[in-house]
């Protein structure tokens, strides 16, 4: 398992993300090899799963059983929220 944190420039946010990813993982008991990048690299088959704010999803060529919206990037609990349901999938 892969997860993408992305961001615009894939450089502050995406990376942010990408360490409260981790963090969330830890927490529920998932190992899965996360990494973060710009928009541009977010490419079908880069991820198994793409961790993104609502602000740049709508441009991301990601499918939407794929992609993983957050409404904050910043909140934490919203994070583990959404992690949490799509590993109940």
């Amino acid at each position: 398992m892969k997860i993408m944190a992305v961001c615009g420039s894939g450089l502050g946010s995406s990376f942010m993300v990408e360490m409260n990813i981790k963090k969330v993982l830890k927490k529920i008991g998932v190992e899965a090899e996360v990494e973060h990048s710009d928009l541009a690299s977010a490419v079908p088959g880069a991820a198994d799963v793409f961790v993104m704010g609502k602000d740049i999803a709508e441009s991301a060529s990601i499918s939407s059983e794929k992609l993983i919206v957050l409404d904050s990037i910043i909140s934490m609990s919203e994070l583990e929220e959404k992690l949490t349901n799509y590993f109940k999938k």
